[in-house]
């Protein structure tokens, strides 16, 4: 049977039991480092349950539009935006960001994007578009439409995998979207990091912002980093 029970922050819940992006701390991670500004028209760019818009709107921005090529998808999250203080800020599009006409320009593109290479798909059609670079939303896609949509002085972040994230690097220069800022995150103290969040823009900067963050220590337990990078939407914290 399926759990259809949310997931509960501190302002807001929701639903992710039939996205295919369920709530991760990839996605919890992006949407509480990304810097963001109270006039920030915001995309998010295969949204999911709609989490990246609810944890932007908790933070203060003017509005999010959120594209995803699920159908499933995109009604759950307009249940999660409906549900929210946020609704009126909220909207949700089904359509591929090739398809997506707006006259809008953004601030802020976000994105969670398709993470896993060809040789290890998933049974699912529905999660091979969602998690397969090669399967639906390909790099050179993504970062063709937040060229498009971006304006000259926004600002694109995504996570990525590390192991593929000087791949992402050299597909974004082709088009225009150069680093500006970077988290490496490290999911045990002692290991390596496993996974960059990246910010982007149109210029290049004299100096890329560098910063680390480890999620659990040797005993696997959240760090006080942690911790205090998400007082302000984990219950309990």
């Amino acid at each position: 049977m399926t759990d259809a029970r949310p997931f509960h922050f501190k302002h807001f819940s929701l639903f992710h039991h039939r996205s295919t992006m369920k709530v991760g701390t990839d996605a919890i991670l992006l949407g509480r480092w990304v810097e963001t500004r109270p006039t920030d028209v915001v995309l998010d760019i295969g949204t999911g349950c709609g989490l990246l818009p609810l944890m932007l709107s908790q933070k203060g921005v003017s509005q999010v539009d959120a594209v995803d090529v699920d159908e499933a998808s995109i009604e759950e999250a307009m249940v999660n935006f409906q549900a929210s203080q946020w609704r009126d800020q909220l909207k949700a599009f089904c359509t591929d960001i090739v398809d997506f006409q707006t006259d809008k320009r953004y601030d802020l593109i976000v994105s969670n994007p398709p993470f896993f290479n060809r040789f290890s798909k998933c049974d699912s059609e529905r999660k091979s578009k969602a998690r397969h670079n090669d399967a639906g939303l390909s790099y050179e896609t993504l970062c063709a439409g937040v060229s498009r949509l971006l304006k000259s002085d926004g600002r694109f972040a995504v996570v990525l995998p590390l192991s593929v994230s000087e791949e992402f690097l050299k597909v974004a220069e082709k088009s225009g979207l150069f680093l500006c800022k970077r988290m490496n995150i490290t999911p045990i103290e002692g290991n390596e990091p496993n996974r960059v969040n990246l910010e982007l823009g149109f210029g290049k900067v004299a100096e890329i912002r560098v910063e680390d963050f480890t999620i659990r220590d040797q005993n696997k337990r959240f760090t006080p980093q942690y911790n205090a990078f998400l007082k302000d939407y984990y219950l309990g914290l």
